[in-house]
């Protein structure tokens, strides 16, 4: 019924649009530093890493760790927005909250290819359904590992929201280098305290029950 490369394809677009609306709000909000880079495109292209992207996550599969991969992030200047401290944090929430929204559209997908009878579910539809899924999926397990409250990550933005002001110069230096920790995690999740594997299975469960 649902195929890995689904997945993969699904996470082209649900990245992109993750990164871009993280430009898109910073531009709202007085910073055109993404704009100017021309990086509010919708071009895969031009948000390829190519380590993060490409070697990191097939360095990882080779030595049989779990992937992990990243976009290059569109660039911020938070300094360039109107009211730094309050309107830094919608910036970092845009990427998540995309992803949640594309999540939904997923599950609407998949309603749209379901019919019921006598109380019991039968995909009507497998390739909407599929679609539907993985683009469901891909975007809800974006979300929720972005929100974590791990620097670099989007949901760190609730870290700075209790940094001082003066020491937010010195905070964002260390966010911009923090992604070994994320690298940590993942493992010490993966091999050590299994917190991955319960979480995300558990919010793809509840995903799945609402169809």
């Amino acid at each position: 019924m649902f195929h890995n490369y689904y997945f993969f394809i699904a996470l082209v677009p649900s990245v992109v649009l993750h990164e871009v609306s993280h430009g898109w709000v910073a531009n709202f909000f007085g910073d055109p530093t993404a704009k100017d880079a021309k990086r509010l495109s919708l071009n895969p292209v031009r948000h390829v890493d190519p380590f993060g992207t490409l070697l990191l996550p097939a360095l990882l599969l080779a030595v049989h760790l779990p992937p992990f991969g990243y976009a290059k992030p569109v660039p911020v200047n938070v300094g360039r927005l109107r009211k730094p401290r309050q309107q830094s944090f919608y910036v970092s929430l845009a990427g998540p909250v995309m992803n949640i929204i594309l999540s939904a559209i997923g599950l609407l997908l998949c309603k749209q290819a379901v019919t019921s009878h006598l109380g019991t579910l039968y995909i009507s539809n497998n390739l909407l359904f599929n679609i539907g899924y993985s683009f469901g999926i891909a975007n809800l397990l974006l979300a929720a590992f972005n929100l974590l409250p791990i620097p670099p990550l989007d949901g760190s933005a609730i870290i700075e929201r209790f940094v001082p002001i003066r020491h937010l110069g010195t905070y964002f230096h260390w966010r911009a280098r923090a992604l070994p920790l994320v690298l940590v995690f993942i493992l010490l999740s993966e091999y050590v305290f299994h917190f991955g594997n319960t979480f995300f299975t558990s919010i793809e469960n509840w995903w799945v029950g609402l169809i």
